[in-house]
């Protein structure tokens, strides 16, 4: 099958069209590079540097007629989209129109949207949270990519397109960037090996639902191999704290010092959490890697890269 995976240079893509890649199947990745790292890009699959907003992204689309798309270009920082909620709207709404619009018009048969658990519900009722639960993002970024979603829909009831959404919670993991705003676990790692100071924003209680890279590519697997429809959410339904985050990887790190606290940032949650209920029915999918053995990977990770530099 040729594949087509927008965003695959960045921390999650780069991994979904890896796997894709060791299935047998032709991949092709769209990235601008503006996150994504040339490094991340898996051998075998054929790249090709464009913004997804662009004419040149749509042509590319149009022309190669993937059979599948897996969309996971995204301005994913919350804290940005508070900033510059115009810029998030533009990448993620307008861009994933163009490539939607592309995909039906080359007669693509399934787009996976990567969407997210994290920001979408809001402030939630109910802990974990199922996919009824009401969708009131309290930043840019979840409402832009609910407004994703509803695009999803339509246009593959348009075209004929089989859909499917996944609301990731807190993916962590190899190839996370530490360097941006968007990943705890993965500044984290950094401050911790290279002997810095870990910072936390608020008390450290808040909660969030840590999900590792490898079970989140497992559900995009799922996704194209299972012939199911509508949102799922990959996450692990086990609510952890930042400090308990934070406490479990100085211990594996080694490292003794307390973190810095800084005043809490705007647009998002105090706690999060989501139900993966949905997603073992329909996509035969659970979490695999618990929260001590992917920290343990992720860290082990960044150790390898620093002691190759």
């Amino acid at each position: 099958m040729k594949i087509l995976v927008t965003g695959g240079a960045g921390f999650i893509g780069s991994h979904v069209a890896e796997r894709m890649l060791s299935l047998g199947h032709r991949v092709l990745i769209v990235d601008d590079l503006s996150s994504g790292k040339q490094e991340n890009l898996p051998p075998g699959a054929q790249f090709f540097r464009c913004d997804i907003r662009s004419d040149e992204c749509a042509r590319l689309i149009r022309d190669e007629r993937p059979e599948a798309v897996f969309h996971l270009a995204a301005q994913m920082d919350v804290r940005k989209s508070v900033a510059d909620p115009m810029l998030d709207a533009d990448i993620n709404v307008r861009g994933f129109i163009r490539v939607l619009q592309a995909a039906a018009d080359s007669g693509c048969r399934v787009v996976v949207f990567s969407s997210t658990g994290g920001a979408i519900y809001g402030e939630q009722e109910r802990f974990p949270a199922g996919e009824d639960h009401p969708c009131r993002p309290v930043s840019p970024y979840g409402t832009s990519k609910y407004c994703g979603e509803q695009y999803l829909r339509y246009f593959g009831e348009m075209a004929g397109m089989r859909t499917v959404a996944l609301r990731y919670a807190n993916v962590y993991g190899p190839r996370q960037d530490p360097h941006g705003e968007a990943g705890v676990v993965a500044i984290f790692a950094r401050a911790l090996l290279q002997g810095g100071t870990p910072r936390i924003y608020g008390d450290g209680r808040q909660t969030r639902d840590f999900v590792f890279v490898g079970d989140v590519v497992a559900a995009n697997q799922a996704a194209l191999e299972r012939e199911v429809r509508g949102v799922f959410n990959i996450g692990t339904g086990v609510e952890t704290d930042v400090m308990t985050v934070f406490r479990t990887m100085a211990e594996l790190a080694g490292f003794s010092r307390e973190p810095e606290f800084l005043p809490e940032r705007p647009g998002e949650q105090r706690r999060s959490v989501i139900d993966p209920g949905r997603a073992r029915e329909g996509l035969g999918w659970r979490p695999a890697v618990g929260i001590r053995e992917g920290l343990r990977t992720t860290l082990d990770y960044f150790r390898t890269k620093l002691e190759r530099r």
